[in-house]
């Protein structure tokens, strides 16, 4: 899994990173660095902070884009081949009662004509360059702004796309102004085609996965079992195309390398049940479990060391301080331990760390 999710290799660039793993999460929190950037500064060789969304909105020729996986409301980074299949899902939500991403109401119908004209005549917007009224307290988005919510659902039907960030702050701009032509105009895919390419998408970016019966019977032609020698875990599924690499590794002395904070949401880990299965760990992402109920920490980063997860930092930046907290920590190595959470360190630019 080190291997197939990138970890050993290192890519020279971003574009072959997200090629490789299909796409990468984006998540808004950022306690000590955000979701993306600690996944791909152990994949992408010189990766430094917010180099994911500098690559996404630079200008020029963009080679990929912000949106919502179309099986879930994740936002990712994904390559230019995901456009097509996002398709058959953005038209289908223009209909239903999502609040969040579904039709407009009568309010934002008439909204959105003024926004989409502002942004053929001026360009990029974000929701507070849009003059609209405030919600009742009573809706669903409580008291969010009825340009934010129209935004927000322009963006679900493929109406609008993110042009740039500034912060948190999302710019939104027409898709033939942010999409290349060939993109936008390329043939829309069959549903049965997303299916298999969403299956696809999976183990691309788990290199290890369960899969469902549905998703077998999509993609059976272009994967292989793996049975553990422990009968209690699950049936799992590898790319035929990374066969070479689980042969490879077999056959092989571990690796030499650093030990690693990884990111809770990392593709080597994201499954719970798989992490359980292969790395004999039980890790639990605590973001939205209540504080009484935290067993490591709200952002604890699991610590890899070669083939096996030997503990977890949870970790606090305070930038105006320069200082990294270690909030919790828990290690069978404290100089393994250490050496990691200096390399965060240095990566979010801190000078020290306090414990």
């Amino acid at each position: 899994m080190r291997l197939a999710t990138g970890l050993d290799t290192g890519f020279a660039t971003l574009d072959e990173a997200l090629a490789h793993l299909g796409f990468v999460q984006i998540d808004p929190i950022n306690v000590c660095g955000r979701m993306q950037d600690h996944i791909l500064r152990h994949r992408v060789i010189g990766y430094r902070e917010h180099d994911l969304m500098r690559h996404l909105h630079h200008q020029g020729v963009r080679t990929a884009f912000e949106h919502h996986l179309p099986d879930s409301n994740n936002l990712a980074a994904l390559p230019m081949e995901a456009w097509p299949h996002l398709q058959h899902v953005m038209c289908a939500r223009v209909s239903t009662d999502s609040t969040w991403s579904g039709k407009l109401s009568a309010a934002e119908k008439k909204l959105a004509i003024s926004i989409i004209e502002c942004m053929r005549d001026e360009g990029p917007l974000c929701s507070q360059d849009i003059e609209s009224s405030r919600k009742a307290k009573t809706h669903a988005w409580d008291s969010t702004s009825l340009a934010k919510s129209t935004l927000q659902k322009l963006f679900f039907h493929g109406r609008v796309l993110i042009a740039r960030r500034e912060a948190n702050r999302r710019y939104y701009d027409l898709p033939e102004t942010v999409l290349p032509a060939d993109i936008l105009n390329s043939p829309t895919t069959t549903q049965a085609e997303t299916d298999r390419w969403l299956a696809l998408l999976k183990l691309r970016q788990r290199r290890l996965a369960v899969l469902k019966s549905s998703e077998l019977r999509l993609i059976a032609d272009e994967v292989l079992p793996v049975t553990l020698a422990d009968q209690k875990s699950p049936m799992l599924h590898l790319l035929r195309s990374d066969e070479a690499l689980l042969d490879s590794a077999s056959n092989e002395s571990p690796r030499t390398s650093p030990p690693l904070l990884i990111a809770p949401l990392d593709p080597i880990i994201y499954d719970r049940r798989v992490t359980e299965a292969v790395w004999g760990f039980d890790y639990r992402w605590e973001v939205y479990v209540p504080p009484q109920k935290r067993v490591r920490g709200y952002y604890a980063l699991p610590l890899l060391h070669r083939d096996a997860f030997i503990g977890y930092a949870d970790v606090k930046a305070d930038r105006e301080a320069g200082l990294l907290q270690v909030m919790n920590q828990e290690s069978s190595s404290q100089t393994h331990a250490k050496r990691a959470v200096s390399q965060l360190c240095d990566f979010l630019g801190l000078r020290k760390y306090s414990q």
